[in-house]
């Protein structure tokens, strides 16, 4: 027999739902509110068939360019060959979550308007506002008179 290669082929394990969270799904998530911009991350939700994406795009992370009332449209950068396209199709918000990918990039600014605002209010010269790479590990010198050498324990069989 040939084997099946359907939209939804392969995604018996994908597309489960979480150890006693099956059934509908809950009010909350549909009383959240979406903005165009913002980031979400693509999650089937396997009890709602309706407006489901396809599982290329499962755990994807997208962009919302449209809201309407059940949807939300999501933009996607697809790796094809040696290139991104961009993929954009609506979702029911059942398959969506807010991302979290900007996070520390949203914590990092609010620090460093903060610290824009302390020095303004000091009168000192403006500071710079460039995220900076972590460095090397400071040096470590060993000291050999303080060593202590450790030796394997005997093995002993209790019955």
């Amino acid at each position: 027999m040939v084997r099946s290669d359907g939209k939804r082929s392969n995604t018996r394990h994908l597309f489960r739902r979480a150890f006693r969270k099956h059934g509908p799904e809950h009010t909350s998530t549909y009383l959240q509110t979406f903005k165009v911009g913002e980031y979400v991350d693509i999650a089937a939700n396997a009890s709602e068939q309706k407006g489901m994406p396809h599982k290329y795009y499962h755990g994807k992370t997208a962009q919302i360019f449209n809201v309407s009332r059940r949807a939300v449209g999501v933009e996607v950068m697809k790796a094809v060959g040696n290139r991104y396209i961009p993929k954009r199709f609506h979702l029911r918000i059942e398959h969506v979550r807010k991302s979290r990918c900007r996070e520390d990039f949203k914590k990092f600014i609010k620090q460093r308007d903060a610290k824009r605002r302390e020095a303004k209010a000091k009168g000192e010269k403006q500071i710079d506002q460039k995220r900076k790479p972590v460095g090397p590990v400071e040096p470590k010198i060993v000291d050999a008179n303080n060593m202590e050498l450790l030796q394997p324990l005997k093995y002993e069989f209790i019955v």
